[in-house]
């Protein structure tokens, strides 16, 4: 990418009146997702740290989570379900390849109308939907009129995502790890080591993990450590400010940046 959209780059000048555009390195992003169904999603509040948490839309703890979360000044982003090339059931507020562009679009303002607190949105699920660039552009015009920064979880390697995202002008970001696809002691660790991995290689990284009580344990024994280590673990919205403070600083150096 050449240059830098028009529209991000309004939305960088905001932004680096309050960052520093000496950033730190080795910073780790891990995203809750799946949060909303259970009362006991409320626990992963308690854990140390500056997580960010995805909340599924219209689920019967999503309003108390957000509150509660909200007071702890924890991020929040809208976990929308996206039809999945499995068939899985979606829940409320899913959006489909069978919707019009104003059906699809209804549905997601509702969703985030229920959750005012939210700074981004990610995927749940979507396979299926991330593949179609129509969809995703119809998606990213609703987030760009609410100034939202879009987390593509990387359900598909043939994700269009970002470049409808980037098309549109909307602040994206992807994640690198799923750290409990598996749920056992060992492999939590490996995907762990793997983030921590990442985020040396690439000064940054970004998780998803879910609210599983076999996540909670590990992550409230490994979340210390992590500090200890020299890793600082920050919201995902820093994350996407620092993405596009070191395009600017490329662009600036007369770098061609993706």
């Amino acid at each position: 990418m050449k240059t830098i959209n028009a529209s991000i780059t309004t939305w960088l000048l905001l932004v680096t009146c309050f960052v520093s555009f000496d950033v730190k390195a080795k910073q780790i992003a891990i995203v809750i997702d799946d949060i909303g169904y259970h009362q006991r999603d409320l626990e992963f509040l308690t854990l140390p740290g500056q997580l960010s948490y995805s909340i599924l839309p219209h689920t019967p703890y999503s309003q108390a989570f957000a509150s509660l979360a909200s007071q702890s000044n924890k991020e929040l982003l809208l976990h929308v379900p996206m039809q999945a090339l499995n068939g899985k059931k979606l829940g409320p507020g899913a959006l489909t390849l069978s919707m019009s562009k104003e059906q699809l679009q209804q549905t997601l303002g509702t969703a985030l109308a229920s959750l005012p607190q939210v700074k981004g949105v990610n995927n749940h699920m979507g396979s299926a939907l991330t593949q179609h660039s129509q969809a995703m552009k119809w998606t990213m015009e609703v987030l760009k009129k609410r100034h939202l920064y879009f987390l593509d979880s990387r359900t598909t390697d043939l994700s269009q995502a970002q470049n409808a995202a980037n098309f549109l002008g909307v602040a994206n970001i992807s994640r690198q790890v799923f750290l409990d696809n598996i749920i056992t002691p060992e492999q939590l660790q490996l995907r762990f080591d793997e983030l921590k991995q990442q985020a040396t290689d690439h000064n940054f990284a970004i998780a998803i993990a879910h609210p599983y009580p076999e996540t909670i344990d590990f992550l409230r024994e490994a979340l210390p450590q992590l500090i200890d280590q020299g890793f600082e673990l920050v919201p995902v919205s820093q994350l996407v400010e620092r993405k596009y403070i070191q395009l600017a600083q490329a662009e600036g150096k007369g770098v061609s940046a993706r």
